[in-house]
């Protein structure tokens, strides 16, 4: 959840998007700017501050301290590596450093005018710079540097200066263009001294397992092209990188111009929000609804994924099991040029804003669409499709199964606690886990590794339900409000669906709702919690508050929502999973082990305290539940790769903190060179194999038989699995685990099946 908030925070709009929710087109009628209301904008303002002074969990004081705290995050979205804004224009706004809280107070939009103006000015004239500076050649042999370490970086004191640092970014890029370039062109010079005998036997050692007939013959239909290929001059390839790095630049612009104030208003009202914690934030309508497809899982629309291309919009993927994947007639590859609303007539929308094209494509569930679409072969052809309810089966849950020393093992991955709160019957995250639970059962697994790594969060009612899969029954977590109110959320089911080994994999990304799984499932003594040293920190708990509700008989339009921090959330033993996370009781160590990136290392984030402990007892089925960590813990330190990925975190925070390159061409090679020789000690990282074979379940072999982009799906995460260190340990973990009367029963089950053969 907490990327989906940095993402909401920022407020930028998604190249890539499902379509349904949203589908940027162009056209070559113009487009028609929003009008701006200024009334509707302090409204906003007043919502905001009434919403959050009587629903925070603990609101900040909105004074002078506050105020220089939105001026710095407000001016840091706006212009983050200070590419736009001069010192003068700092000097004019920081007259009002001090003064945004009484503006907050007195719905004055004084600043942000200000400020959003000047930034439209400052961004046409930016566009010169950087067109100019790619209009020649660079001089790539004259020494000069550029410092990225924008943060500490003074705003440019005057025209010539921003002129000059837009030259030195734009040469970076273009530099770095170049250099990849020439790679390219010695490789296809060695290619060309080669047999095609030498080459496909580099081609088959560099694919090992995952070589196809397929693969080869396009590899080699691509080698001979090559071959035929002369090879481009300096010159040229110098040209080139000038070229993409223009249009590159172009594309970012044409999707900045789609922004319109009421976005910029946002990232402004999002300044403010975020002061009062991290997790406070306001977002439209168009946002508002992608939080709850996200939260759901599902959408209604046709179930494709699109994105910007040019000047069109390219369709990319289609989701397994939407409408346009049943259709069979539109495919990816294809560019959309009309929208139409069952009989009615076709709109081109070439040229329109995204949240606009947005509101042609989606719709309810059985109404019809119709696109005008360019096909690959250049026919064009129009499609009908009616609209329905899509599954993302990315969010769901998912379960495999392996095998070690004659035990069989599952795994289940959960991305998110999702819920529809609009429909009851609908999948959720609780009860999908239970199924997966008894699937396994059926499997005969004798341990489980739930792996929450990466989980964002999501409903704390799922996570109640799927903590009390593995428990008796008792609290699950604790809920504090802003009046000082304690609630105990509890499983009272007697029921415990699992009681065998469990295992639960966490890491930095692991927030918020699969915290709190971890959290209790660890105080409970009831499974190995395994993985970075400690978890997110997100301890708090958030509303989404539809703020329509406060304006009856608005002609406002529709005023988006504000969700905010109302509660915070204590494990069972009291202390609050805020800031500090969870703390593995097995650390391994990961590439990001030493950056910074987690809720301690948010300037405004809430503090840690505790409360009283709730009353629970400790699970004491598992014996050798001390044994089991302690043969882990053996096991990392005598690990060679896990001594190499923690060396590797190291030079990742090094590196994090280098931030001067060198724009001239033999030193910057020098560098990269250096670089790639240092890599070279971490390749093992990335060629690591584990000795397991992770299968999916019967009933999804079922549905993979007659869905080739399901199973194509498992394979790629089933082949990632192979890689997995981290997974790998749980399993051994699991293994350690088995009590030895489960051991001797395996063996006499193993015994009497030999003797029966």
């Amino acid at each position: 959840m907490n990327k989906m908030i940095q993402y909401m925070k920022r407020n930028y709009k998604i190249l890539l998007v499902v379509l349904g929710l949203s589908v940027a087109l162009w056209s070559f009628i113009p487009k028609q700017e929003k009008t701006s209301d200024p009334e509707k904008d302090k409204m906003l303002l007043e919502l905001l501050t009434f919403v959050i002074e009587k629903g925070h969990y603990n609101p900040a004081k909105i004074d002078d301290t506050f105020s220089k705290g939105v001026y710095k995050d407000y001016l840091n979205a706006l212009d983050p590596s200070k590419r736009f804004f001069l010192q003068s224009d700092i000097d004019e706004f920081a007259q009002y450093e001090t003064k945004i809280d009484d503006e907050i107070l007195n719905k004055d939009l004084t600043f942000f005018d200000l400020t959003y103006n000047r930034l439209m000015k400052r961004m046409d004239e930016s566009k010169e710079y950087y067109k100019t500076a790619l209009e020649k050649p660079f001089d790539y042999k004259k020494n000069e540097s550029i410092n990225t370490d924008y943060e500490k970086l003074p705003f440019a004191k005057n025209k010539e200066e921003l002129k000059e640092r837009w030259r030195l970014q734009v040469k970076l890029s273009a530099l770095s263009s170049l250099v990849e370039k020439q790679k390219l062109e010695e490789d296809l010079i060695k290619d060309k001294n080669k047999s095609v005998e030498e080459k496909l036997k580099d081609y088959r050692e560099s694919q090992g397992e995952n070589l196809t007939d397929e693969g080869e013959k396009k590899f080699l239909a691509e080698f001979e092209k090559r071959k035929n290929q002369a090879p481009k001059t300096y010159e040229q390839l110098e040209k080139e990188t000038r070229e993409s790095t223009l249009n590159s630049l172009n594309d970012n612009f044409s999707f900045i111009k789609d922004l319109d104030r009421e976005d910029w208003f946002s990232i402004y009202v999002n300044a403010i929000a975020s002061r009062f914690d991290p997790h406070t934030s306001y977002f439209g309508p168009s946002e508002k609804e992608k939080f709850d497809v996200s939260m759901s899982g599902k959408l209604e629309g046709i179930g494709a994924r699109l994105q910007k291309k040019n000047d069109f919009t390219e369709i990319t993927e289609l989701i397994s099991g939407g409408p346009a994947w049943r259709g069979k007639q539109l495919e990816a590859g294809d560019i959309v040029l009309k929208v139409a609303q069952a009989d009615a007539e076709p709109v081109d929308v070439v040229g329109m804003r995204l949240d606009d094209v947005v509101k042609k494509i989606k719709g309810p569930k059985g109404t019809e669409v119709r696109l005008t679409v360019k096909k690959q072969d250049g026919t064009i052809k129009v499609i009908t499709i009616i609209r329905d309810e899509v599954e993302i089966e990315e969010t769901y849950v998912k379960s495999s199964v392996v095998e070690k020393d004659g035990y069989k093992y599952g795994i289940i991955y959960l991305p998110k606690f999702y819920i529809d709160f609009e429909d009851q019957n609908s999948r959720d995250a609780g009860k999908d886990v239970a199924l997966e639970v008894e699937r396994l059962k059926k499997e005969g697994v004798q341990g489980i590794v739930m792996d929450v790594r990466d989980n964002g969060g999501g409903s704390l009612k799922t996570v109640v339900d799927i903590a009390g899969l593995f428990i008796n029954q008792g609290p699950i977590v604790q809920v504090k409000s802003a009046a000082g109110k304690k609630e105990v959320l509890y499983d009272k089911d007697p029921k415990i669906q699992w009681d065998g080994p469990l295992v639960v994999m966490i890491n930095e990304f692991s927030a918020s709702a699969s915290e709190i799984l971890a959290a209790a499932l660890q105080d409970y003594k009831r499974a190995v919690i395994i993985g970075s040293k400690q978890s997110y920190g997100k301890g708090t708990v958030q509303n989404v508050i539809d703020l329509n509700q406060f304006v009856r008989g608005s002609t406002y339009g529709d005023l988006g929502a504000l969700k905010t921090t109302t509660q915070k959330f204590y494990r069972i033993n009291g202390g609050s999973t805020q800031l500090e996370g969870v703390k593995s009781d097995i650390a391994i160590p990961d590439r990001y082990s030493y950056l910074k990136m987690g809720e301690k290392d948010i300037d405004n984030a809430m503090p840690w305290d505790k409360i009283d402990p709730a009353d629970y007892k400790v699970w004491d089925k598992q014996n050798n539940f001390d044994l089991a960590i302690q043969k882990s813990r053996e096991r990392m330190s005598n690990n060679p790769q896990l001594n190499l990925i923690d060396d590797n975190a190291k030079w990742l925070d090094e590196r994090n903190k280098e931030n001067v390159y060198s724009l001239n061409i033999d030193k910057f090679k020098a560098e990269q060179k250096a670089l790639d020789e240092k890599n070279k000690k971490y390749k093992p990282i990335l060629d690591y194999k584990n000795a397991f074979v992770f299968k999916s379940l019967p009933y999804e072999v079922e549905q993979m038989n007659k869905d080739s982009v399901l199973k194509e799906k498992r394979d790629r995460w089933h082949e990632n699995l192979s890689k997995d260190i981290y997974i790998e340990e749980a399993i051994h973990i699991l293994n350690d685990l088995q009590s030895e009367n489960d051991k001797g029963l395996t063996q006499k089950v193993k015994k009497e099946k030999l003797v029966k053969s």
